[in-house]
């Protein structure tokens, strides 16, 4: 088996290591904004508007990792 058929094989792989360090950035985001939510409701807009803009940066974490997986690598 040489290299180029065994990277087929670990593409899939890379995508779900690419997705579990951004899913657990936007868990901790989302319960921190609850969290803060729970403790000041007066600045919930606020807070909520921060959080997408966390989610956003996070996710975007999660699409460089993804399109990692599809640059080759000369063999």
């Amino acid at each position: 088996m040489d290299l180029a058929a065994l990277t087929g094989h670990i593409a899939p792989v890379a995508f779900g290591i690419a997705t579990i360090g951004p899913a657990i950035g936007v868990g901790i985001v989302v319960g921190k904004t609850v969290e803060s939510v729970a403790r000041q409701p007066e600045l919930q807009g606020r807070l909520t508007g921060l959080m997408f803009l966390g989610i956003a940066f996070t996710e975007a974490l999660a699409f460089i990792g993804i399109a990692v997986a599809f640059i080759p690598f000369p063999a």
